[in-house]
């Protein structure tokens, strides 16, 4: 009797749970312990269908190296065409990369086809050779909250495995980036990681678990996907290693010639070479200096700073050349305080535009270390609802999506809240329009984003420990008349709403639509 009664209580709050939050359907992992015992799944399952995600334009510069994968899901295989591509371009049409040289300047308007044995799928592509990189936001993989100082070469070539196996790579994530403690050290806790900081000419060298990078890169690059690299103006990086300070030049020369596509560049030890002088020339100068030396490369090398803010960096990261600049401290050491740091994050938004992106850090879900003692990864404690709200976030304020996990335990949640194309096109619009936040009672707000097509991408979050109902009415959204709304984590039209729009948010979550006539 006893057993039947716990069983009957079970039951009863698992049912009650599901009328209070009737948000999809459940499921438990299987394989990798996932991000919650039982997990909302939200996002449907791609169909078999082929469907062409990423973005709708994308900037490069002419005559230099041109690679782009086109992100598509659907069963394999599925045969690639573009029509209208650039002559200097050429499609492979059975793994859909792109290659070759960037056209002259202009814009060339192309149409990308996907057909596989289910049916077929269209998608406008506009290539805009110029001299803006990053037209949206960047969209990859980060090591750092995962691996600190024990990354190695062959966990690189694995996250460039799992980034294609996992579907990421076909909803639109492209760079696989190496952070810091690649170089060596003058002293470290690994002898294998330390070693001669450069070779007689200057050339900087690598420390034992990366021997090869342009094998690294080349391996990146054969799968369609991007490589970044991690580098400090100062003398040490943050983590002791191999700064770039008076090698500038030298260093990112052969950032190009290894074959890097990203370059994240990490205040560290600069800070005392400026002492005391905290001007904000002094703040814009390593910057200044590494933006004019990318642009001066044959290799089109996309630009994060992180100086952590730092006067006022969202003011002038675009001037000096930079694609992406972090306006705050490192978010592994404050998640609890995400719904904080997107609101402060959000105040920055009129300086988000195409090739000009305010970057709050990565998205630290799945598996992830301790950063405060680099330790290995575990499970974040972060609850599932509030995983979806961190990525509703990061989308609304057109942030850089890179997460920065264990790509080798992914599990089913963490890959549903990461792979989801309708979110993630929010992300990706091309009008680049950062979120705004009207802050409402009982600890809940509203984000808003312009989208190019003329809707609007609402977030009704609640930062509350109860489940609270939101309401964003139209006159806080500047709309009138009848409105469509669509769910977009659950990719589900919920009808036709007049004067407002109201549901039910649990504690730490989020419900995310569109709104459109």
């Amino acid at each position: 009797m006893k057993s039947k009664s716990i069983n009957s209580i079970l039951l009863l709050i698992f049912v009650v749970t599901m009328l209070a939050f009737p948000i999809g359907s459940y499921s438990i992992s299987v394989g990798t312990k996932s991000a919650a015992t039982t997990s909302e799944i939200l996002t449907p399952a791609p169909k078999l269908q082929p469907r062409i995600n990423g973005p709708l334009v994308y900037g490069c510069r002419p005559g230099h190296y041109f690679l782009y994968r086109i992100p598509c899901q659907g069963e394999r295989p599925i045969t690639f065409a573009a029509k209208g591509l650039p002559k200097e371009l050429n499609l492979d049409p059975a793994t859909g990369i792109i290659t070759g040289m960037a056209p002259v300047k202009g814009e060339y308007p192309v149409v990308l086809q996907a057909i596989n044995s289910k049916g077929k799928y269209k998608r406008n592509f506009k290539i805009i050779s110029g001299d803006q990189l990053a037209l949206t936001p960047p969209m990859g993989y980060n090591h750092w909250y995962a691996h600190y100082d024990r990354v190695t070469d062959k966990m690189m070539r694995e996250a460039a495995d799992v980034m294609i196996k996992s579907g990421m790579a076909d909803v639109g994530y492209q760079y696989v980036n190496i952070d810091d403690c690649w170089m060596n050290a003058p002293k470290n806790n690994d002898p294998k990681r330390v070693g001669p900081l450069r070779d007689e000419k200057g050339n900087i060298n690598t420390n034992t678990y990366f021997p090869d990078m342009k094998g690294l890169t080349d391996y990146i690059h054969n799968k369609g996907l991007k490589a970044g690299i991690y580098t400090s103006p100062g003398t040490l990086t943050c983590g002791g290693f191999t700064g770039a300070y008076q090698h500038e030049e030298q260093d990112a020369r052969q950032f190009a010639a290894w074959g890097f596509d990203f370059l994240k560049y990490d205040w560290c030890s600069y800070g005392q070479i400026i002492g005391k002088d905290k001007s904000l020339d002094a703040y814009q100068k390593p910057y200044r200096q590494m933006g004019k030396i990318l642009k001066s490369l044959d290799r089109d090398i996309v630009f994060n700073l992180c100086q952590y803010g730092m006067g006022d960096v969202w003011k002038w990261g675009e001037e000096i050349g930079a694609q992406c600049w972090r306006t705050s401290g490192d978010l592994g050491f404050e998640l609890d305080k995400i719904f904080d740091v997107a609101i402060n994050n959000s105040k920055h938004g009129d300086y988000s535009k195409p090739g000009s992106w305010n970057d709050p850090d990565y998205i630290q879900i799945g598996y992830i270390g301790d950063a405060g003692k680099m330790g290995l990864p575990h499970l974040t404690p972060m609850p599932p609802v509030m995983q979806f709200a961190y990525m509703s976030l990061w989308c609304l304020m057109a942030s850089p999506l890179v997460y920065s996990g264990d790509m080798s335990k992914l599990d089913e949640f963490t890959i549903n809240v990461l792979c989801n194309p309708e979110v993630i096109d929010i992300d990706q619009d091309p009008l680049g329009k950062g979120g705004k936040v009207t802050l409402l009672p009982n600890n809940c707000f509203i984000m808003v984003k312009d989208l190019a097509d003329g809707s609007k991408a609402v977030g009704l979050f609640n930062r509350g420990k109860d489940p609270v109902e939101v309401t964003a009415d139209w006159n806080t959204l500047q709309l009138s008349g009848k409105q469509k709304i669509r769910d977009l984590w659950r990719q589900k039209e919920l009808g036709i709403f007049q004067e407002k729009f109201s549901s039910l948010i649990p504690a730490q979550g989020v419900v995310l639509v569109k709104i459109r006539k």
